[in-house]
Order: C-alpha cells, then sequence, then structure tokens
C-alpha cells in the first residue's frame, strides 16, 4: 500500500541535524522532499526517550510556522505528564537542537578531563552564545535560544548521565579515541556527524564559535583534548560579554 502524502497531512519531524554537505535543516530536507505539500513541525527536547517513556514528567517545544497546526497537534500530544510549549521558529529550534550535541561533547570532555564544575558551567553558557550566534545570524528568534529548547535542551544533553554525547565526550576526555567511545548496539552521538556541519555553517555565516570548532578538531583533526583546551584558554582575554547578535 502506498502511502501519499498531500497538503492535508501534518509531518511531525523527531530526528536532529542538520545535513552535511548542503547544510540543510530537516524542514528544508522534508520540504524539498515532498515537493512543500505536507503542513511540517519539528518537536525538541529538553527530554530523554527513555524517561518519556516511563511517563515521568516532561516538558518538550513543538515548532510549526502555522499556528493553527501547532495548537492541533498540542491539544494530541499534551497531557498531564507531558508538557507541550508551541513555537513558530522552525530554524532556531532545529539549530539548538543540534549545536547543543556538539557542546554536550564538550562539556562531557571537560568532565572526563575532571576540569571541574566551574569549568563545565563556562562551557554551557559560552555554548548558549554560540548557539545564539548562529541562530539568529540564519534567521532564528534570539527568545529561542534562552528557553526549553536552547538553555533548556543544552543543559540536560551536557550534563545529564543519559547523554550518548556527554558520555562520548568523557571518553574522550578520560584520553580513549573516537572509535572506542562511539555508542554500542546502533545507538548514535550526533554531535559527532552535526559539529562538521556547524563548523562550515560557522565558517559561511564567519560566526566565531570556538568551543565548537574545538570539538571538531578534536573529532575529526587530531589534536588532542588538551591541545584544544590550551588554544581555548590561550585566546584574548574576552571583553564585554555578548549573548545575541539579533539581525
Amino acid at each position: 500500500m502506498r502511502l501519499e502524502i498531500t497538503d492535508e497531512h501534518i509531518v511531525v519531524i523527531l530526528s536532529k541535524g542538520i545535513e552535511q554537505h548542503s547544510l540543510a535543516l530537516m524542514s528544508e530536507i522534508y520540504a524539498n522532499e515532498l515537493d512543500n505539500l505536507p503542513k511540517l513541525a519539528v518537536l525538541s527536547g529538553p527530554t530523554f526517550a527513555r524517561e518519556v517513556a516511563f511517563d515521568l514528567p516532561s516538558a518538550a517545544v513543538l515548532a510549526c510556522a502555522d499556528e493553527e497546526t501547532g495548537s492541533l497537534l498540542q491539544k494530541s500530544f499534551h497531557s498531564a505528564r507531558f508538557r507541550l510549549y508551541r513555537s513558530t521558529d522552525l530554524i532556531g529550534v532545529q539549530l539548538a537542537g543540534a549545536i547543543k550535541n556538539v557542546i554536550a561533547i564538550a562539556s562531557g570532555i571537560a568532565d572526563g578531563m575532571k576540569l571541574g564544575l566551574n569549568a563545565r558551567a563556562a562551557l554551557i553558557c559560552r555554548g548558549i552564545a554560540e548557539m545564539s550566534r548562529l541562530g539568529t545570524v540564519m534567521g532564528g528568534a534570539p527568545e529561542t535560544f534562552i528557553g526549553m529548547s536552547g538553555v533548556g535542551d543544552l543543559v540536560l544533553t551536557a550534563t545529564g548521565t543519559l547523554s550518548r554525547n556527554h558520555t562520548l565526550g568523557e571518553k574522550l576526555g578520560q584520553g580513549l579515541s573516537l572509535e572506542k567511545c562511539l555508542p554500542a548496539g546502533g545507538a548514535v552521538a550526533e554531535g559527532v556527524r552535526n559539529s562538521v556541519s556547524i563548523h562550515e555553517l560557522a565558517e559561511r555565516h564567519k560566526i566565531e564559535m570556538p568551543i565548537c570548532n574545538a570539538v571538531y578538531q578534536v573529532l575529526h583533526e587530531g589534536i588532542s583534548c588538551a591541545q584544544a583546551l590550551k588554544r581555548l584558554l590561550e585566546r584574548e582575554r574576552p571583553d564585554e560579554e555578548m549573548m545575541f547578535f539579533p539581525n
């Protein structure tokens, strides 16, 4: 039986990432492949799927450009144990969901190197700044990155023991090779591939993303975690803290 997709359908995208080479967001891939027929929505964190499956209290963000469709989906998915917040910022929510995986690897590396809680907090905070810089330049709303799908998802993924990306980074920080750090059983640490696309997007838009760049160098250019840390700490002294660069 062949399913025909029409403009009456609604497609909710659950996967996160940025396509390599084309650098397209998931919604852009779906829109292109499906000829812009269905209404598109994106469901993002902060959630670990296992906890949602166990019906533990959770909250998430549903992004949909069409507010009527977003309201319909919210009514369908929202429950007493699963609070669903609506957004119309498809671009920002998707970029936050991809970038946070790379920052989570950096956080894991810091934990693996036993750099302390101060270092982890600094990485998360400056990771939000990097996320915001790229996200706003690409059309995302600044408030997205300080909300549930930005700060919320990043804190969860960069600190939670169920995070595959943080776990991978922690093993890297302990000195293991990337091959030995990859999840077993077909699981994926999305930040490994996302780091390539985010590196290319940062270069395309001329955005400074030192933490994401350091992770990219560790994963794909053979730089050691100690070398990456040294380069981060030896950068010029920071001036006034800047978080957002709205269009």
